[in-house]
């Protein structure tokens, strides 16, 4: 089985070259397909040292597309059996792509993913992304326990066949709601995460779009329907939410006197 790692790069020269080197070490066939997203020059250096190893290409973007844009770049040339996205930082453990992979197998399953020990995040990310999932799971009819997880291990045809279009983070929440709208329930493995702040790109504000993305496929939407208005639905509806919340409140507050 050839595993096809695909790894969006955006300025992570004091990550990648180590990250590099441990998903070349992992003893399974593969082949890796890097895409510069528009990096910073030292990080670009790195990039170019390593192409020379076998069966690591380098794709690039003249700017800043976003994660989701490089995904799809990389998967246009995959020719891999199996599918995974690797984030360019030490976050994840790429020596946990045979733990995910023995699952594949094991369950005759066309998608795995591993679940995080988020315990370590601050409260704000853990519990987002706890409702992110449970978003999801009521949406979709699923059981999972991290939606959100970039080690997202997918038949490579399958994964092809979804026909992304996110730019951003939210590309993990179409893969996910696109899989399920299949019927394709992945398989759930433990995998290792250790969070970093210094230079992290994720941050709370891209919950929004993820929300959206979830709505959007949910409803049936056309997949050219831009998410930006439903975010401000969203967000409007927060805020109705909130203002008549604080109205019932101040009035149980004035009767009380």
């Amino acid at each position: 089985m050839k595993l096809t790692v695909i790894i969006p790069v955006y300025n992570e020269a004091s990550t990648v070259y180590e990250l590099l080197a441990r998903v070349i070490a992992v003893p399974v066939a593969k082949e890796i397909l890097i895409v510069d997203d528009g990096s910073d020059q030292a990080t670009k250096d790195i990039l170019r040292g390593v192409v020379a190893y076998e069966n690591v290409s380098l794709f690039t973007h003249p700017q800043n597309r976003g994660k989701g844009a490089g995904i799809r770049t990389a998967l246009d040339h995959a020719t891999g059996d199996v599918v995974i996205i690797q984030d360019a930082d030490l976050e994840y453990f790429p020596e946990d792509y045979m733990a995910l992979l023995d699952a594949y197998q094991t369950h005759n399953t066309q998608a795995v993913y591993g679940v995080r020990d988020l315990s370590g995040r601050s409260p704000l990310m853990r519990y987002g992304n706890q409702l992110l999932t449970l978003i999801t799971n009521v949406l979709f009819g699923a059981r999972l326990h991290d939606m959100e997880t970039c080690y997202k291990l997918v038949d490579r045809q399958v994964m092809q066949s979804l026909e992304l279009t996110s730019r951003r983070f939210e590309i993990e929440t179409e893969i996910s709601a696109k899989l399920l709208l299949r019927r394709i329930h992945p398989v759930e493995v433990p995998i290792r995460y250790e969070h970093r702040d210094e230079g992290k790109k994720l941050t709370p504000l891209d919950g929004l779009p993820a929300l959206a993305t979830l709505l959007k496929y949910r409803l049936g939407l056309p997949e050219e329907t831009d998410i930006k208005p439903i975010e401000n639905a969203i967000l409007a509806t927060a805020a109705i939410t909130a203002l008549t919340t604080f109205g019932l409140l101040l009035r149980r507050l004035f009767r009380r006197r």
